[in-house]
């Protein structure tokens, strides 16, 4: 063993090799960080020995400073490999949370990258040629798209909710449905955002009944708001009973309380047109006698990450002056593609082909199914294909019972196993996340764009060539 460690060769020599020249050229890496890669490639080598992981046969065929130039070049790839990658999403899961929800829209992205690339008139009234707030620039868009009176921005609708009880109902009664009383991904619990809000929780009926007279027979001297939770991520069913919005209008009114419904998944197309779900829309929300409502930007409305509240302007001139605002704001290129979005949805004729989300949550079976034959012309062989029904999930704990059909495409080859097939998939580059069906690789082409077609092929093929 000492005679083998004896062959590690100096750095010195090591920075004099043409390989390291050559990385030094080709990889824009800096001479000391590259140094500090070469000495701890050595070191790797070293420790590799000692404890015996690393096979000195392999190593004496290989060649002692080739194994080190190879750590190299493989500390150098994952350097350069961003964190935050593009994944093809071939769950058929559309607002997958783990997968970043939401796709943008063409206009969006575009947006986007016109404002990061450039100043912006971010908080600077171009007319007057003054100072601005960066509040006006969406709320004549959400005022439009949803009949509110007023509305602001966040960073994401836990925030929102978060705002809202801060600035509204700290150390005040907030009266919650047992039956709202939800968790979401990441363990956000509505009582303990409470809890931090300093508002305090006043919990009414049971977890399935919650009657009018709860409501009524709990207010109090101290009650500032009555809450209404849309349970997007769950459904209870059989034996319930809740109260609406619109039947607790009046009891708002009477008592001078505060009307809130966060609502979650934030629909502005209303599915329900399409057949799809029961999931209410913000406009419906407000119409119904909400004085508040919270939802997210990245979820049904189909656009990047943010809470959106919208309202009686009365509540939103309060809470856009309460220090949180800035703390929990957004920054340009998400107000630059929230607009962008917003704007789609002027026209109800073209709002479903221009959003991605809609567009993969209205697709039909015959529509998917086409896709698939489309991707299939060019494929080789030696893959063995099925087309089967199945369904697709809306996902992002958006309308849990709706079940859209579909159809997947199953692929298998008997020289590789499904496991290290989904796992080789998922590990390159670009990514692809698949689920495996009896043995088998499933694709549902319902969150797999034509343009992604290209790329999914060149991923396959390469496997092909790892099996011969």
């Amino acid at each position: 063993m000492n005679h083998v460690l004896r062959q590690l060769p100096a750095i010195h020599e090591l920075k004099q090799d043409q390989r390291f020249i050559n990385l030094l050229e080709q990889k824009q890496v800096s001479l000391d960080k590259l140094t500090e890669w070469l000495q701890e490639a050595v070191s790797d080598i070293r420790q590799g020995i000692l404890t015996q992981m690393i096979d000195l046969d392999n190593l004496k065929v290989v060649g002692m400073e080739e194994a080190i130039f190879s750590t190299v070049s493989e500390r150098i790839s994952h350097h350069c490999t961003y964190k935050l990658r593009r994944v093809i999403n071939g769950t058929g899961t559309v607002l997958h949370t783990n997968l970043g929800r939401a796709r943008l829209g063409e206009k969006a992205i575009q947006q986007a990258t016109e404002t990061a690339y450039s100043y912006s008139n971010l908080e600077y009234h171009l007319e007057q040629g003054k100072r601005g707030s960066r509040h006006e620039l969406i709320e004549e868009l959400v005022k439009e798209t949803t009949g509110a009176e007023a509305a602001m921005v966040v960073n994401n609708n836990a925030a929102a909710v978060y705002l809202v009880l801060k600035a509204l109902a700290k150390q005040k009664e907030v009266i919650v449905s047992r039956g709202e009383l939800v968790e979401i991904g990441g363990s956000f619990r509505v009582s303990s955002i409470m809890e931090e809000s300093g508002a305090k929780l006043k919990e009414v009926g049971t977890t399935n009944k919650t009657h009018f007279y709860d409501y009524e027979q709990a207010i109090t001297e101290e009650t500032a708001m009555i809450m209404k939770v849309h349970t997007s991520n769950f459904k209870i069913i059989g034996f319930t009973k809740d109260v609406s919005i619109s039947e607790l209008k009046p009891l708002g009114n009477e008592q001078e309380i505060i009307l809130y419904e966060d609502l979650g998944s934030g629909a502005i197309y209303d599915l329900k047109r399409d057949g799809i779900g029961q999931e209410p829309t913000v406009s419906e929300a407000l119409q119904n006698g909400a004085d508040l409502v919270t939802f997210s930007g990245d979820k049904l409305l189909g656009g990047p990450q943010a809470g959106i509240i919208a309202g009686k302007k009365k509540w939103i001139d309060r809470l856009k002056k309460h220090q949180l605002a800035r703390v929990l704001r957004v920054d340009k290129m998400t107000l630059a593609a929230l607009e962008a979005t917003l704007k789609e949805y002027v026209n109800e004729e073209t709002v479903r082909e221009k959003l991605p989300t809609l567009r993969a949550i209205l697709l039909s079976k015959e529509e998917i199914k086409h896709k698939i034959e489309n991707f299939l012309a060019p494929l080789s062989p030696v893959w063995v294909t099925e087309l089967r029904d199945e369904v697709s999930q809306v996902g992002g704990g958006t309308m849990p019972e709706v079940e859209l059909d579909t159809k997947i495409l199953l692929l298998s080859n008997s020289k590789i196993k499904a496991q290290t097939m989904h796992e080789k998939l998922r590990i390159g580059v670009p990514a692809v996340v698949s689920r495996i069906i009896d043995e088998k690789i499933a694709l549902d082409f319902r969150t797999i764009e034509e343009s992604e077609f290209s790329d999914l092929h060149k991923r396959l093929q390469e496997l092909e060539q790892e099996m011969r």
